[in-house]
């Protein structure tokens, strides 16, 4: 019996980006995050307004891209982006506000950081933060639209770059290596140094290694 035949991976496109630009006749920008789920350092945001006419090749959710390939599309987004923005909150906001709304406050500044101000926002997941601009929300979207998987990019290598600087600040933890997500590395450092200024020390994964100690 003959196999089914496998779909291929579909990337991203920018269907969603034009319908929503017809839409409200102005520029449209994706948001996405990195840095939801670590440990340890701040979470970040990135926003951008890609050029139709002028698209860096291969961009893609930063999940599916390796590390060298991220590295590489980072400054060709720049370069060729109607504008682009990059936001953090940190560790101490993260503790007072909560993560989802870190989050938002790292998305709305990476908004309020482009030189080219949206009408619309194609943010990915199904939360509607509070934006200077209307929102969108698009569940995966990572996956689906170029804007909000270009964003990912951004977000994604800006927070790698901080949590490597976080290495050299707190040595020992290996943040370079895990960027403050759960490792078996990260989980000894915990037990053996404790925790940084850098850990998120509110996270019940944090208070549970611990009290272990």
């Amino acid at each position: 019996m003959a196999k089914a035949p496998v779909n291929p991976k579909a990337f991203p496109t920018l269907a969603l980006e034009t319908v929503l630009i017809q839409r409200v006749n102005g520029p449209v920008c994706g948001v996405d995050e990195a840095g939801r789920g670590p440990w340890a350092g701040p979470v970040s945001a990135a926003a951008v307004i890609l050029n139709p006419a002028d698209l860096p090749p291969g961009i893609d959710d930063s999940k599916a891209l390796t590390e060298k390939r991220r590295a590489a599309l980072e400054p060709e987004i720049k370069a060729r982006a109607v504008a682009w923005g990059v936001g953090f909150a940190s560790v101490e906001e993260i503790e007072d506000l909560n993560i989802l709304h870190a989050t938002g406050l790292a998305m709305c500044r990476a908004v309020e950081q482009l030189a080219v101000q949206p009408v619309a926002a194609l943010v990915d997941g199904n939360y509607r933060f509070k934006l200077p601009c209307e929102i969108q929300t698009v569940v995966g979207g990572d996956g689906l639209s170029l804007s909000i998987a270009a964003a990912s990019i951004l977000a994604k290598t800006a927070r790698d770059r901080l949590m490597i600087d976080l290495d050299a600040q707190y040595p020992g933890y290996g943040f370079a290596r895990h960027k403050g997500y759960n490792a078996p590395i990260h989980q000894a450092a915990l037990k053996t140094l404790g925790p940084c200024p850098a850990h998120r020390r509110s996270w019940s994964p944090i208070k549970a290694l611990l009290e272990q100690v």
